[in-house]
C-alpha cells in the first residue's frame, strides 16, 4: 500500500471517529466523514465499502482496549496493591468510555442492525482487555497464595461486564439511584469483586487489599467569595509574604507541601501568563496561578502580590517563602500564619476554617469557571476518582446559581 493510500485510509478513520463519537453512527452519514477526511466519498467506497466497513475499521484498529489492559498487566510484578490497580483500570476505562458517549449509545441502541463482522470486531475488541486483566489476576493470584472461586478468565469477565453495564446505564438513562455518583459505584465494585471473589489464604489481612483511599474527600467544604476576600485582606495586612502565601493557596490551589517546595526559579511569567513549576519526586507539572480569584483581580501576571514579594527579597535563599531566619517556610509555620488571617472568620455553619479548604475553594472554582475535569486532573496530578467529589459539588453549585438567577427573572 503506498504512503498516500495509508495516508488517506488514516484520514477516513479518523473523521470517522470524530463523528461516531460526537454524533453516533447512525446520524453520521459517509458524506460527513469524507467531507471531514477531505477526501471525495467515492474514495471512502473504495477504501471501506459502506458506512459500517468504516465502523468495523475503527474498532479493530483502536488500541483503547489493548491501552488499558496493558496498564493494568503492568502493575503485576511485583504485584502492586490489588485494590487501588482495579479501581484505577476501572476508573480509567470508564473514562476512556466518557470521552465518547455517542459513540457507546450507538453501540448499545443499534448493535443488532450491524453486520455480523463488526459485531464480531466487537467481541475480539472485548476479548483483547479481558487476556490483558485476566493475566494480571493470574500473576496475583500465583504470588500472593490467593483463593478463588473463578478462573482469572471468568472474574476478568465479570469485572469488565459491570464496568461495561455501569457505561451502558449512565448514557442511555437519567435520574436512577443505582448508586450515588460514579466514585460511589467504582468503590463498592472493586470491594466487592475482592471481598466477594478473591481471598487470602492466611489469616493476616493482606496489604495488597487494603483500600489506599481513606483520605479521598466525600463532601467537599469550598468556601463563598465574601469569606475568600475576607482571609485575603487579613493576609495582605499581615505583610507582603503572607498576602503571597494567600495568593497561591487561593489562586493555584497547591498544597503545603508544593508550597514549600517551591524555589524562586520555578515560575514562567510574562504578560500572558503566570506559571508555577511543581515538582513531586521525579515528576514536574505547571500549574497556572490566576489573577482573578473569586471575582476580585489580584493585580497582573507581572505584577501580583507573588511577583512583589519576590521582589521585595534581600535575601540570598532560593526557597519562594521563608521563615523570620530567612530559612525555606515549613508547613507548620503557614498553618500558623493561616491561623493569623483567619481568626475571627467563621463559615457559613459557623465552624473554623481549615487551609485544606483554601485548595478545595481553587478546585470548584476552576470547574465552575469551565476547566474540564480532565485538564484539572492535570494540573493537580489527581486521579479523576478523586475529583469526583469535586464534580459533583461544583454541579451542585451550578444547579443553585441557574435557579437563582430564574428567581431575579420571573416570567411576565
Amino acid at each position: 500500500m503506498s504512503v498516500q493510500a495509508s495516508s488517506t485510509r488514516q484520514r477516513l478513520l479518523q473523521a470517522a471517529l470524530e463523528l461516531f463519537t460526537s454524533r453516533g453512527v447512525s446520524n453520521t452519514t459517509t458524506r460527513q466523514i469524507a467531507e471531514l477526511a477531505q477526501v471525495n466519498e467515492v474514495t471512502l467506497f473504495r477504501h471501506f465499502g459502506n458506512k459500517h466497513g468504516l465502523l468495523l475499521g475503527v474498532i479493530e484498529e483502536s488500541a483503547a482496549f489493548t491501552n488499558l489492559g496493558e496498564s493494568l498487566v503492568r502493575r503485576a510484578s511485583p504485584p502492586d496493591n490489588v485494590y487501588q490497580a482495579l479501581k484505577d483500570y476501572a476508573s480509567d476505562s470508564l473514562h476512556a468510555l466518557e470521552k465518547i458517549p455517542e459513540f457507546v449509545r450507538s453501540i448499545v441502541g443499534e448493535a443488532d442492525r450491524y453486520p455480523k463482522e463488526n459485531r464480531r470486531a466487537l467481541g475480539r475488541g472485548l476479548t483483547e482487555a479481558n487476556r490483558y486483566v485476566a493475566k494480571y489476576l493470574a500473576s496475583v493470584i500465583q504470588q500472593e497464595h490467593l483463593n478463588t472461586h473463578l478462573k482469572p478468565e471468568k472474574l476478568a469477565s465479570l469485572l469488565n461486564g459491570m464496568i461495561l453495564g455501569y457505561a451502558a446505564i449512565e448514557f442511555t438513562s437519567e435520574f436512577h439511584e443505582l448508586w450515588e455518583d460514579r466514585d460511589d459505584f467504582l468503590e463498592n465494585l472493586v470491594q466487592l469483586f475482592l471481598h466477594g471473589a478473591i481471598s487470602s489464604t492466611t489469616d493476616i489481612p493482606s496489604k495488597l487489599f487494603a483500600s489506599t483511599n481513606s483520605k479521598t474527600i466525600k463532601k467537599v467544604a469550598d468556601l463563598p467569595a465574601n469569606v475568600v476576600n475576607q482571609i485575603l485582606r487579613q493576609a495582605k495586612k499581615t505583610g507582603l509574604q503572607d498576602y503571597a502565601l494567600g495568593y497561591v493557596l487561593f489562586g493555584a490551589g497547591l498544597s503545603l507541601t508544593e508550597i514549600c517546595n517551591l524555589q524562586r526559579s520555578h515560575q514562567i511569567k510574562d504578560s500572558h501568563q503566570h506559571i508555577l513549576q511543581i515538582t513531586t519526586g521525579e515528576e514536574m507539572r505547571q500549574v497556572p496561578v490566576n489573577q482573578w480569584i473569586m471575582g476580585q483581580r489580584h493585580g497582573s501576571y507581572t505584577a501580583n502580590p507573588l511577583t512583589k514579594w519576590l521582589k521585595s527579597r534581600k535575601d540570598n535563599e532560593s526557597a519562594m517563602f521563608i521563615n523570620n531566619s530567612d530559612l525555606p517556610i515549613s508547613e507548620s509555620e503557614i498553618e500558623s500564619q493561616w491561623e493569623v488571617w483567619t481568626e475571627g472568620i467563621l463559615t457559613p455553619e459557623g465552624k473554623k476554617i481549615n487551609i485544606t479548604q483554601a485548595q478545595q475553594t481553587w478546585c470548584i472554582e476552576m470547574l465552575m469557571r469551565g476547566v474540564s475535569l480532565e485538564n484539572i486532573s492535570i494540573i493537580t496530578g489527581w486521579d479523576l476518582a478523586k475529583l469526583q467529589p469535586y464534580a459533583r459539588r461544583a454541579k451542585e453549585k451550578a444547579a443553585i446559581e441557574q435557579a437563582t438567577r430564574l428567581d431575579r427573572k420571573p416570567n411576565t
